[in-house]
């Protein structure tokens, strides 16, 4: 039977290498929060229980996680005093006994497998269980001292022996506390050091000397990559859009170039769609099989049925939802439109707050003028319409099934089907006006340089 465990989320961190207004744990990759990302992880992990120590005032930080893990309980550290101090700012929930994970909010990239692997730990007997990474350059890390595969102490760089320094295998930050000691280690902490504080480190090394089990698993560098600033952000999300292209890749999409594809994390893509270069993916996207989507397009909550295509440089935004082999072409911008199958919007229109008939043609310039200043109206277009060139098309209006619009029209008032709608000036021709109109213009002009 599991062990019940108990998630402790650090992100009382103030962040101000971020130079920002917005806590460092909200800033976002993939379109999602650094604190939601961990907490997303905690669940898929199994972990039904979760706890998140905020600095004070930081209600903000507190609705995100309530929101992203209802139920979770939020804490705040009134004083910053190190990670262990940290960490105890959730006594009350510590007192259930559960097994504590304890991970931070401005560490995004950990996967749920390695939170599993830290359960796994205590279920094999450990008291303390560390996930450790070999570092490429171990330089600034602390370094993990394995003795006989007990994990005997954490050793930070400034008090390493030279022999310790040339140790790769790095503390990863992330550690896992077994529930009947977990207090008891917690609160030997000590702050007997430089600055003061009470580092959650020192729990290893405790653990060891009551002779209790300690351990160290390994974890990949990119998983415990820490963000402390904009330069730690870029390469957090660089490293998340590595891993959601692969999984792109892997279910079946083709990306041309992967490169220069950037996804949200819950974007959803079904096998054999293809996506050409350059383009962006918001948060609450899913294409499905079999549809194209052309260089440069910019979707956000948008929803794309098979056989569809979309771009080159087109905006699909929140609402949009195009049907079966609908085409929306260059320098298209859909928003909160119903789009119906085979539908053609080919170019330079604006949709919004419609409702695109089955088969109907928008012709280029198409405008639905849907806001009067003060409030959103619909329009309607029915199946197999037709809508002529730069036209404005008034709302709240309904065009019925089968009719044609004039190019150049600007429709207020509803278009019955089969019908045919022309609202535009008419058209008048005065014979030979423009070549008088030069001859008098040359005239003035010939007077002009003469006087």
């Amino acid at each position: 039977m599991a062990r019940p465990t108990l998630a402790v989320i650090l992100a009382a961190g103030e962040g101000t290498r971020m130079k920002s207004s917005l806590p460092k744990v909200l800033h976002a990759i993939a379109g999602r929060p650094m604190l939601a990302h961990v907490l997303a992880s905690v669940r898929e992990a199994g972990i039904d229980d979760a706890a998140v120590v905020v600095g004070p005032g930081r209600e903000d930080v507190a609705t995100v996680a309530q929101k992203d893990f209802p139920g979770c309980t939020v804490f705040t550290q009134a004083e910053r005093k190190g990670t262990g101090h940290a960490v105890l700012a959730a006594r009350q929930a510590l007192l259930g006994g559960k097994d504590v994970i304890v991970l931070y909010a401005d560490t995004p990239l950990v996967r749920a497998q390695s939170i599993e692997t830290l359960k796994a730990a205590l279920d094999d007997g450990a008291n303390v269980a560390v996930l450790g990474f070999h570092a490429a350059n171990p330089t600034g890390y602390g370094r993990l001292i394995v003795e006989d595969g007990a994990l005997t102490r954490i050793v930070e760089e400034k008090d390493a022996t030279p022999d310790q320094k040339a140790i790769g295998f790095c503390n990863g930050g992330l550690m896992a506390l077994r529930g009947e000691t977990s207090l008891a280690l917690l609160d030997a902490i000590g702050n007997a050091n430089a600055k003061g504080e009470y580092y959650l480190t020192d729990a290893a090394e405790i653990a060891h000397q009551r002779g209790l089990k300690a351990v160290a698993r390994p974890i990949a560098e990119e998983e415990v990559h820490g963000v402390n600033d904009r330069a730690q952000l870029a390469a957090a999300e660089a490293m998340m859009q590595v891993r959601l292209r692969a999984a792109a890749m892997k279910e079946g999409v083709t990306l041309i170039a992967p490169e220069t594809v950037f996804f949200s994390y819950d974007t959803v893509i079904g096998n054999d769609v293809i996506v050409e270069p350059n383009c962006w993916f918001g948060p609450g996207v899913k294409i499905e099989s079999g549809a194209v989507i052309h260089a440069f397009s910019h979707l956000e909550g948008a929803k794309v049925a098979g056989g569809a295509s979309v771009g080159p440089f087109a905006r699909l935004r929140p609402g949009a939802d195009l049907g079966r082999d609908v085409k929306v072409g260059n320098f298209v911008e859909i928003k909160a439109a119903q789009v119906e199958q085979g539908a053609k919007i080919s170019h330079l229109s604006y949709i919004g707050d419609a409702r695109v008939g089955a088969e109907a043609n928008i012709g280029a310039g198409t405008i639905t003028c849907n806001y009067d200043g003060y409030l959103k109206h619909k329009t309607d277009i029915g199946a197999g319409a037709f809508i002529g060139s730069n036209s404005a098309l008034v709302a709240p209006v309904k065009v019925g099934d089968n009719a044609n619009v004039g190019a150049g029209s600007v429709i207020t008032r509803n278009v019955a089907e089969d019908a045919l709608a022309v609202a535009r000036g008419r058209q008048v021709e005065i014979v030979g006006w423009a070549k008088r109109y030069r001859e008098v213009k040359k005239a003035e002009k010939a007077s002009k340089a003469k006087g």
